[in-house]
């Protein structure tokens, strides 16, 4: 994918969740891997975040996980990977997922993945990056977050460019094909559904 060879993908840490969105991790993964991108994500084994790592794995790409020390336990780090960086702090562990990663993949979480959606956004509207983001929206999922934001916009809190910040599509394919086209240039995105 031209330009980029790594994304960090935000997600769900939960076994709970539908399995259709760790069926749709895992065909994320082997996506990424056809492409020739290595993943980056939170290092844990469970839930949608293993469900794509597994993929990776077991496609022959590479992973890297960065993972806050406390925890290792609560998250049930993932030993399998490529690599697996042990960070003292949450900071810290955004910090290094952003620095290793071209571009962002966010897929459904709960508060944690959007708390991290959130910042990676924030970030790019201050311009400390100007990395693409795109949240993969199955069954609507992240149709409540698009009408949140498209009110700030009304109501003035963010202005109409702000919207543009986060791309969404509809499946796996639909997020790297967009990306693909992002790749290499200056990005002005739009929100409409890919």
């Amino acid at each position: 994918m031209n330009g980029i060879g790594s994304i960090c993908v935000y997600c769900g840490s939960s076994n709970a969740g539908p399995p259709a969105h760790r069926e749709m991790a895992a065909t994320l993964g082997r996506g990424m891997v056809t492409r020739d991108i290595d993943l980056v994500y939170g290092g844990g084994r469970v839930g949608v975040m293993g469900a794509i790592a597994d993929a990776v794995m077991a496609a022959g790409g590479r992973v890297t996980g960065v993972i806050p020390d406390f925890l290792m336990k609560h998250e049930v780090g993932h030993t399998a990977l490529s690599a697996l960086e042990i960070v003292e702090t949450m900071h810290e562990r955004k910090a290094r997922m952003a620095e290793l990663s071209d571009a962002f993949i966010v897929l459904p979480g709960g508060l944690g993945t959007l708390e991290e959606l959130f910042e990676i956004v924030t970030w790019r509207q201050l311009g400390l990056h100007d990395k693409p983001v795109v949240a993969i929206n199955p069954d609507g999922y992240w149709d409540p977050l698009r009408a949140l934001i498209e009110r700030a916009v009304e109501t003035k809190y963010a202005r109409p460019e702000n919207a543009g910040l986060l791309a969404f599509a509809d499946s796996p394919e639909g997020a790297l094909d967009w990306l693909a086209g992002q790749a290499g240039r200056e990005t002005h995105l739009d929100s409409d559904r890919l």
